[in-house]
């Protein structure tokens, strides 16, 4: 996070990303939902106010879920190399009722047809 003055006023800018994975538009009994992947130290606080202050988006509930990243062996004529990918958090957000699509589906096949 970082604090920006813009004119005397003091504005929160955030400086951590989130990526899309996926989301569901809502159906009769389940709220729209969709899932980023965000920094681990983000917390669920951040994540609804980013959404909602920055997005204008009604947050209803955040679930989080932290995954370690994957340990790799890579084995060479003379050494053997150990690496690791980056851990990361998983953010499952659910919106409120009044939202009922998220948008356009990027699955294969429904983007020209």
């Amino acid at each position: 996070m970082s604090w920006f003055r813009n004119r005397g006023n003091l504005m929160w800018m955030p400086t951590m990303t989130m990526t899309l994975l996926s989301c569901r538009d809502a159906t009769a009994r389940l709220p729209a939902r969709a899932i980023f992947r965000v920094e681990p130290r983000m917390t669920k606080h951040e994540i609804k106010e980013y959404l909602m202050k920055i997005y204008g988006l009604p947050v209803k509930k955040v679930n989080t879920v932290n995954f370690d990243g994957t340990r790799k062996r890579i084995v060479g004529k003379r050494f053997v190399a150990y690496t690791k990918y980056n851990d990361f958090k998983r953010a499952y957000v659910h919106f409120d009722s009044s939202i009922r699509k998220l948008g356009v589906s990027f699955r294969k096949g429904t983007m020209w047809d």
